[in-house]
């Protein structure tokens, strides 16, 4: 083996590692409270949504991948009270429950923690 493919096998692998760890670390932490207005915050299992959902999207499309999100877009009018909770959380944890998969909770006093 010659010492440019030793550098090109090295360069990949060296590659792969970092991109490894630039995806773990963007996945954010394993559990947030998400502020929940008057009713309380809401404990929120980050790491099982990630895992069952695989999009990030699907929530993120809504509010960014940024602490405090939902909270500082409600106080500049940029997301309506209840709109992630009602529209996504508890739309999502019905049709799974419907479609008999495991699911959320799918009422408001079973999330949020006064």
């Amino acid at each position: 083996m010659s010492c440019n493919t030793v550098g090109v096998a090295l360069a990949t692998l060296a590659l792969g590692v970092c991109v490894t760890l630039a995806a773990a670390v963007s996945q954010g932490p394993s559990h947030i409270d998400i502020f929940g207005g008057q009713s309380g915050k809401v404990p929120f299992p980050h790491i099982q949504h990630q895992e069952r959902l695989k999009d990030c999207n699907v929530c993120h499309s809504v509010f960014p991948q940024a602490t405090d999100a939902i909270k500082k877009m409600k106080e500049q009018g940029a997301l309506k009270p209840k709109k992630v909770m009602n529209v996504q959380c508890i739309k999502c944890h019905r049709e799974e429950k419907q479609a008999g998969k495991p699911h959320g909770p799918v009422t408001c006093s079973t999330c949020h923690a006064k």
